[in-house]
């Protein structure tokens, strides 16, 4: 529309993990970290690093950009919003105004560490064909089918985990994502909650760049404690990735890319057999400018 005012925003997807459970920060009405962040900062990175700290009293890690998030309708009242998106690293530590969800409570197609997750047979996939066969044409049916097929293969194999995006958005435009709703009944019942606005588009493309991003920087150590035995550092990849993968390979994959250096030390009063503490070589960042690989997934 000619004239229409325009709303600057950020929006921000901070990530930790608790154990074996990936977290965002959200507000109780589900939605991201969002705002206009101090202006008197040099950066807007710099205004979301001192915003989290004043809200969490804890420094983020690693933060980059997203995406601009500008779609047609993101309107509030006779303003148009557009939200820049931000992914960050962090440490959870209890607070006071936000709350820490698990991504997985909101995606739960996307944990496939025990197996394939059963909402994906029970009530994606019948949505998903009701909704190829009610298509248009057959050009339109063709369309669908192949992106049904490219998300959620048949041949669990062959499952890519960093679509994320691509799969959030193909059941929105299915109808399956309770934000399609517009707060009318739901019937995606299992699909997982969902967030105030579009906050789960941008969930979702934190968590496909993030799974991406593991791959080939070290970025998984931000989420680390300063000392971690390979057990911990494989659950916190595993976590991220919504994959299991395998033990053996993994620690030699770790091992022979140099990132991780012996403490000296040992785990100790836990259960079991006392583990070796690693910590992660920063200069490593020095050493290379990336590292490509994929994970080693168990068969």
């Amino acid at each position: 529309m000619a004239g229409q005012a325009i709303k600057i925003e950020l929006n921000a997807v901070i990530v930790a993990v608790a154990g074996s459970d990936p977290q965002i920060l959200i507000d109780p009405s589900l939605a991201l970290p969002s705002g206009p962040f101090e202006t008197g900062h040099r950066t807007l990175e710099q205004g979301l690093r001192n915003w989290a700290k004043s809200k969490s009293d804890q420094p983020l890690g690693y933060v980059e950009q997203l995406y601009t998030f500008a779609d047609r309708d993101r309107t509030t009242g006779s303003q148009r919003v557009v939200s820049i998106g931000y992914l960050a690293l962090v440490r959870a530590t209890p607070t006071t105004e936000m709350i820490w969800s698990p991504w997985y409570r909101h995606f739960p197609w996307e944990d496939h560490r025990k197996g394939v997750p059963p909402v994906i047979a029970k009530t994606i996939m019948p949505g998903l064909n009701a909704w190829k066969a009610a298509a248009p044409d057959a050009a339109a049916k063709r369309d669908r089918a192949q992106r049904i097929t490219v998300a959620f293969p048949k041949d669990m194999r062959h499952w890519n985990e960093e679509l994320v995006l691509q799969r959030y958005e193909l059941l929105w435009e299915a109808g399956l994502a309770d934000e399609t709703m517009k707060g009318g009944k739901a019937k995606s019942a299992g699909l997982g909650v969902a967030m105030a606005h579009d906050h789960r588009r941008i969930v979702a493309t934190a968590m496909a760049r993030l799974r991406a991003k593991i791959k080939y920087r070290p970025v998984v150590f931000e989420l680390m404690p300063d000392a971690f035995t390979l057990l911990q550092l494989q659950t916190t990849v595993e976590a991220l990735a919504g994959l299991r993968l395998h033990k053996q390979n993994f620690r030699r994959l770790i091992e022979g890319q140099g990132l991780v250096e012996e403490t000296g030390a040992m785990t100790t009063g836990a259960a079991g057999r006392p583990a070796q503490l690693f910590a992660f070589r920063r200069e490593v960042f020095a050493e290379r400018a990336a590292i490509g690989t994929k994970l080693p997934r168990s068969s």
